[in-house]
């Protein structure tokens, strides 16, 4: 290493993140509780140190340039590995951030209640919780952009053994039908001819199009974004769709389904294999065990 080379310098990592995350430095800026010419300078001094624009400036906005893409992905591993440095010197103290992700179903009907009680009990603890398909995910728990996730992993896929694993809730999955819909016993049964689901990556809706495998027409996908948008379709007569018993328990459109067992399976909570830190065994002596 050049000896005349600055060393990166965390804190500057961490406003160049914030930046990256929100795209405006105003925003960024209010996060971090900073001043705008600050943060400005800030990231100023991070591309002199790197010798690469990080961002393109358009207007307001700022857009990750290719080096800033690089960078952010070193960013992300630099800024948790320096946090799990500070909770290991604190052991026993769940204190610091934690960054959780959370398939969507997870964070309405089961989160609310353990994530109280752990806010209630370790206030030292910041956690951020964000939501998205099991795949992407665990994509962002192997980059170091979270610290756990909450996903359902999916069947016939072997463990990766990178990840430390513990199953914490049994899911109910189950087929959803229009009003007064006949039992469907084989997917022919199904009469509407189109499957409302998540993106790819969602293991629910890779769960469903297995069943539907076996019927002689095959399902048309409708993508959406929330099971809101998923039971509200299917309540409209157009649709069949596959949800958890816990999430439907919250619809008010449940009284205008049909209903019918499709499946079991866990979620799990999943980490790094060697991570820790007092903040995630908090986390998990918060979440309740399966069953």
């Amino acid at each position: 290493m050049d000896p005349h080379t600055p060393p990166l310098d965390l804190a500057a990592l961490d406003i160049f993140r914030t930046v990256a995350a929100e795209g405006s430095v105003t925003r960024a800026a209010e996060r971090l509780q900073r001043a705008q010419s600050n943060v400005t300078t800030r990231v100023q001094q991070l591309e002199a140190d790197v010798g690469a624009p990080l961002f393109l400036r358009e207007g307001k906005r700022m857009a990750l340039t290719p080096e800033g893409q690089t960078l952010l992905g070193y960013a992300d591993r630099l800024l948790a590995l320096a946090d799990e440095a500070r909770q290991a010197l604190r052991p026993g103290v769940p204190a610091g951030r934690l960054r959780l992700g959370s398939m969507e179903s997870t964070a309405a009907s089961r989160l609310p209640a353990p994530l109280a009680r752990l806010h209630r009990q370790h206030p030292g603890v910041a956690l951020e919780l964000s939501t998205a398909p099991t795949r992407e995910l665990v994509e962002r728990l192997r980059a170091h952009a979270l610290d756990a996730v909450l996903v359902a992993w999916p069947p016939g896929l072997p463990p990766d053994p990178t990840l430390e694993t513990q199953p914490v809730f049994t899911e109910e999955l189950l087929l959803v039908l229009p009003a007064r819909h006949p039992v469907a016993a084989h997917p022919d049964d199904v009469q509407p001819g189109t499957l409302a689901v998540f993106e790819p990556g969602c293991t629910y809706r890779r769960m469903a199009q297995d069943w539907f495998a076996a019927r002689s027409q095959p399902m048309q996908p409708l993508e959406l974004g929330s099971y809101h948008a998923i039971l509200a379709n299917v309540a409209g007569g157009g649709c069949a769709g596959v949800v958890p018993r816990s999430v439907l328990r919250l619809s008010p459109q449940a009284r205008h389904l049909a209903v019918q067992p499709l499946a079991t399976i866990d979620t799990l909570l999943a980490w790094r294999q060697g991570y820790r830190s007092a903040a995630l065994d908090a986390l998990r002596d918060m979440l309740a065990p399966v069953g």
